[in-house]
């Protein structure tokens, strides 16, 4: 597996595991504008979540392991291509539980699988290393203000 297929990357999150498994659990999350939408549009179709965004369009997500309340995996799934294999890359988060909260860790793997170009892929790679800091960032503000009590 080449080297640059996954991205790792964490953040400390000042609140309860139980309220920061009520965000990760979401599919799609993660599709935003800076700011979490508490009331993002999903659709069950397939056999698959739909998050319908109103700036970025839909977005097809497969939910592959749950292990409450610490760890879930997505298949976050491209259009088919012409040889109607799905290329996908997997979404995984855990919550590590630490004094006064919980770190939260995510790994996204399978960029090579995206396109036979490796140049290709590696371009939407580059993409999301800075988006999953950002959105990291977002999770945090979002958990931490009490918005994402449930």
């Amino acid at each position: 597996m080449d080297e640059l297929d996954r991205i790792d990357r964490q953040i400390d999150i000042d609140a309860s595991a139980e309220r920061v498994w009520s965000l990760i659990t979401r599919p799609g999350w993660w599709i935003n504008t800076g700011q979490i939408n508490p009331d993002q549009e999903v659709d069950r179709q397939d056999g698959l979540d739909v998050v319908h965004h109103p700036d970025y369009g839909d977005f097809r997500i497969r939910t592959v392991d749950v292990d409450p309340p610490r760890y879930v995996s997505f298949r976050w799934l491209s259009d088919p291509t012409e040889e109607n294999k799905e290329p996908s890359t997997l979404v995984e988060f855990w919550i590590d539980e630490r004094p006064g909260g919980v770190t939260l860790r995510v790994s996204e793997s399978g960029f090579s699988t995206l396109s036979p170009d490796r140049d290709k892929w590696l371009v939407r790679r580059e993409e999301n290393v800075e988006g999953w800091e950002k959105e990291l960032a977002v999770a945090r503000e979002y958990v931490e203000s009490g918005v994402g009590a449930r």
